[in-house]
């Protein structure tokens, strides 16, 4: 299968935070959560901020794997599940792309708030809050996954030698 991702959206650790930190305003004024529940391994992060800004101090954790960078047609494999009443719980995941991570959760934890920091429109109907849509072409290279390095600009340097 071809990559079906045109474009990129590189996120600094600044921006994860800031919009982490966001995303944490947004459910602020839903209530309180009595514990937080990360989608490994992109929500992990998120989490720890949600966690702080909520002052959520039980986290834990849902593993599963649905696709790397090379591999997009990956099924969806649960490592770890979480057991019991999912009434009071937050899902904190980095990214909601496809859905199929996020179907898979929501199964496992149907009465939870689901919330992510970007949303792409095909998985975009799973969450109950996110902070910023990006377009389902569009992967988002996230702080873990990059390194600083030059990149060419969009537009070629032009000869005005005329």
């Amino acid at each position: 299968m071809a990559n079906p991702y045109r474009k990129t959206y590189p996120v600094s650790w600044e921006q994860l935070h800031r919009d982490s930190r966001a995303l944490a305003w947004r459910l602020l004024d839903l209530g309180f959560f009595k514990s937080i529940v990360a989608v490994t391994r992109g929500g992990l992060v998120p989490a720890a901020v949600v966690a702080r800004e909520l002052d959520v101090r039980l986290v834990d954790t849902v593993c599963v794997s649905s696709y790397d960078w090379q591999d997009h047609t990956g099924e969806v494999e649960v490592l770890k599940g979480y057991e019991g009443d999912s009434d009071g719980l937050l899902i904190i995941d980095d990214l909601v792309d496809t859905g199929k991570t996020a179907r898979a959760v929501r199964d496992m934890l149907p009465k939870a708030h689901f919330a992510t920091v970007y949303a792409k429109p095909a998985g975009r109907p799973l969450v109950d809050t996110y902070i910023t849509e990006v377009s389902q072409d569009t992967w988002i290279l996230f702080p873990w996954d990059t390194e600083s390095t030059f990149v060419q600009p969009i537009v070629e340097r032009r000869d005005d030698s005329g």
